[in-house]
């Protein structure tokens, strides 16, 4: 399992997965558990405070949290049930965008419900980063990535600094 990164090509296999909407989780089961551990570990040694199931080719509604002040958190098969008025910009970077930032705007505080890797519902009401992260991975599970909620020119110039680094990354492994 690895993380997918966005190639912005129309052939690429990766990119048709990160934008394809995922199905629901049909058992909880110890596969379920299994992948929720492998991704919560997969986004630790990524430096990351989300991972979505789509993120590690997985078409699947799951995704995983570890934002800062809270502990590691799985949402299966959640709904985003309220969202706040309030409208919150805040830089947004992703796994699967690695070296790209934007200011995204986002509703301040939402209600979610959700399942977790026990096969237990719960709902929570969020704000904070806590309520951007979840936001951000829910976004994931729709094939949304976070630089569709931002301009067209902004979105192109980030694109561009992406195929940059990808560029970059890949002349670093070979040499």
């Amino acid at each position: 399992m690895e993380v997918l990164t966005l190639e912005n090509k129309l052939d690429s296999e990766k990119d048709r997965l990160l934008r394809q909407k995922a199905v629901p989780v049909k058992n909880i089961d110890n596969e379920i558990r299994k992948i929720a551990e492998n991704m919560l570990k997969i986004m630790h040694e990524g430096k990351g405070v989300g991972l979505a199931g789509p993120q590690v080719g997985l078409l699947k509604r799951i995704f995983v949290t570890h934002a800062e002040g809270d502990g590691p958190r799985v949402f299966i098969n959640p709904s985003i049930i309220w969202t706040s008025q309030e409208q919150v910009n805040y830089e947004e970077g992703c796994l699967s965008l690695p070296g790209v930032y934007a200011e995204v705007k986002r509703p301040g505080k939402i209600k979610i419900q959700a399942w977790n890797e026990k096969g237990r519902a719960f709902t929570l009401d969020l704000t904070g980063l806590l309520a951007r992260v979840v936001q951000h991975e829910y976004d994931h599970l729709e094939g949304v990535l976070f630089i569709d909620r931002i301009n067209e020119a902004k979105r192109e110039k980030l694109l561009t600094k992406l195929n940059k680094h990808t560029k970059l990354v890949k002349r670093k492994k070979v040499g």
